[in-house]
């Protein structure tokens, strides 16, 4: 019977402590919030990104910026500060790993209804043109409770041992380091940028297949070119420029030997044909740059580069250099087609024999 009392005793006080030390974990978790999905940094803390997938969502909500940075994972590397002292501005990044257009859209989206931007600058890679025009954040097992305004489901972020014993201790010590902010999601300190790198990360088909119908991906990228222009109809006074970043030529070899090469530019041709008639659009094209693209020591793989062509793809920006209009789109294009074919046929053989 005593024994009975004490154990009644003791159940109230378990729970009672456990209340307050769950309580205690959610005021940790809210008030230091790592993933910044109730608030912006508290003073005197950095703003510490390094988690796209999870931070992104909640720093277009709460943070303070007048533009944005929207791309896939080849900006991630930009340092926000270059846009902010090239452009006047104050930049932030809408990271995703895919870049296809819907996911950025939906990205956008936040951004824009709590904050006048005067400035977006979007990297559009060439397979998000023809990547299906539906969000993909859930079906890639993305932290969509962190993604929506519903507070309900926040409890694995709000009650997780990960969040409590790392993300936050690794925020405050990075608070307290020489952290550049402006290097938000980037991970080229880890990375190296080499012809070796880049030729072992390139699987090169051995037999070129037969070139599919140049029509190909029309359709896909009429529908996610619908989806930009919509968002430039929406913002009019918003000034957008949009920018195509230099793949390396393993890149455009491997279009060819997969017989995807005429589909891939005449859906960029679709693309950028309708871009430029935009009063608000702007359209820069880098993909043709023959001393970025033939230098392999440039890649760590086909596609991402190293920060210094981040660093020139700003300034060259805010210079207005490559830009394509209505009086050289066509020259441009069939500019790249014909590089495209000198990498195939000259190019790629300092490196990969046929």
């Amino acid at each position: 019977m005593k024994e009975n009392k004490k154990l009644k005793k003791f159940i109230p006080v378990f729970a009672i402590c456990a209340a307050v030390f769950l309580v205690l974990v959610i005021g940790i978790v809210v008030l230091f919030d790592p993933f910044y999905a109730y608030h912006k940094p508290l003073p005197g803390l950095k703003a510490v990104l390094n988690d796209k997938e999870y931070q992104c969502v909640g720093t277009l909500k709460h943070f303070d910026y007048d533009a944005v940075i929207a791309g896939s994972s080849v900006c991630e590397n930009f340092n926000n500060g270059w846009f902010d002292e090239n452009f006047d501005c104050t930049s932030i990044k809408a990271i995703r790993s895919y870049g296809a257009t819907a996911d950025l859209i939906y990205l956008m989206d936040i951004a824009f209804e709590e904050h006048e931007i005067g400035t977006v600058f979007y990297n559009i890679d060439p397979s998000s043109l023809y990547s299906p025009t539906e969000t993909t954040y859930e079906s890639t097992g993305c932290p969509v409770y962190l993604y929506d305004d519903n507070p309900f489901n926040d409890w694995k972020y709000l009650v997780n041992k990960e969040v409590l014993l790392e993300k936050i201790p690794f925020m405050l010590a990075k608070s307290h380091s020489d952290y550049d902010e402006g290097d938000s999601y980037n991970w080229a300190q880890w990375k190296t940028f080499h012809h070796l790198m880049c030729m072992t990360m390139y699987e090169r088909l051995e037999e070129v297949k037969p070139m599919e119908d140049a029509h190909m991906y029309d359709e896909l990228a009429v529908q996610n070119t619908k989806l930009i222009t919509d968002m430039l109809e929406s913002h009019p006074d918003t000034r957008f420029m949009f920018f195509f970043s230099p793949y390396s030529m393993c890149w455009w070899d491997n279009a060819y030997r997969n017989g995807e090469r005429d589909a891939v530019l005449n859906a960029e041709r679709i693309c950028i044909e309708e871009l430029i008639n935009y009063e608000n659009a702007e359209v820069y094209y880098y993909q043709d740059d023959a001393d970025i693209i033939t230098d392999l020591d440039n890649y760590m793989d086909t596609i991402h580069f190293s920060k210094d062509i981040n660093h020139y793809i700003c300034d060259s920006l805010a210079e207005g250099r490559d830009r394509i209009t209505p009086d050289n789109v066509e020259s441009v294009l069939d500019g790249m087609y014909e590089l495209s074919e000198d990498i195939v046929d000259n190019y790629i053989h300092e490196y990969y024999e046929d």
